[in-house]
């Protein structure tokens, strides 16, 4: 855990950072990225995040209840930064960095401080319960790019 607000996680993928920033930012691929197995696929909204204020709905499922919710995006630098949240306001946020040997690292960060409802979050587990979380999803952006 990086803090008390915050879950991150990095890895080293064999792919450029465009590539990989590319890949992260359509919301298509997002039930594939997902650590947790929460995200069963896109609803509405953007093909491609672009800028601050896209939108995109996501069809989830948590402890065994499906639901929709509808994010945006929040932090957006092209090629290297992409963070989105939904209405309860905490972040997830992607960074993406060249490396001059080639390939590129990944970083997510499951940010709760901008979130009103830390206090909640905190009571339920949270950053700690994403940390694992976090953990597979950059792994699994990285086993995308495995040939």
């Amino acid at each position: 855990m990086a803090d008390e607000a915050t879950a991150s996680a990095t890895t080293h993928v064999d792919a450029t950072a465009e590539e990989v920033f590319d890949f992260i930012r359509r919301p298509a691929n997002h039930a594939e990225i997902s650590g947790d197995g929460s995200v069963k696929g896109t609803r509405h909204g953007a093909d491609v995040l672009a800028a601050e204020g896209d939108t995109f709905g996501m069809s989830m499922k948590m402890y065994g209840l499906p639901y929709r919710i509808t994010n945006t995006v929040v932090e957006y630098e092209e090629g290297r930064r992409i963070a989105w949240c939904h209405p309860g306001k905490h972040r997830w946020r992607w960074e993406v960095e060249p490396v001059a040997t080639g390939g590129c690292t990944v970083t997510e960060t499951f940010d709760m401080s901008t979130s009103p409802l830390k206090p909640v979050l905190k009571l339920m587990g949270f950053p700690a319960k994403h940390q694992p979380n976090v953990e597979r999803s950059v792994v699994n952006v990285a086993e995308h790019f495995e040939t």
